[in-house]
């Protein structure tokens, strides 16, 4: 499989950006920069949302959008 950008496993789930937001305990805002590469999530961060998008943290590529 070929590794999916954080905005692709978001929008493949279905979730919107305030969905994710509220999920993981982080801002709109904050998901938006970590899905431009602005930034880039804590591991816990991570860990939520792999599992909220059923993917694993291989299946994600973290570097620039």
């Amino acid at each position: 499989m070929n590794t999916l950008t954080l905005k692709a496993a978001r929008v493949n789930r279905g979730l919107s950006v305030k969905e994710v937001a509220d999920s993981v305990g982080v801002t709109e805002d904050t998901i938006y920069r970590y899905e431009s590469g602005k930034s880039s999530p804590k591991i816990s961060v991570v860990v939520k949302m792999v599992e909220l998008y059923g993917v694993t943290i291989s299946d994600i590529d973290f570097g620039e959008q």
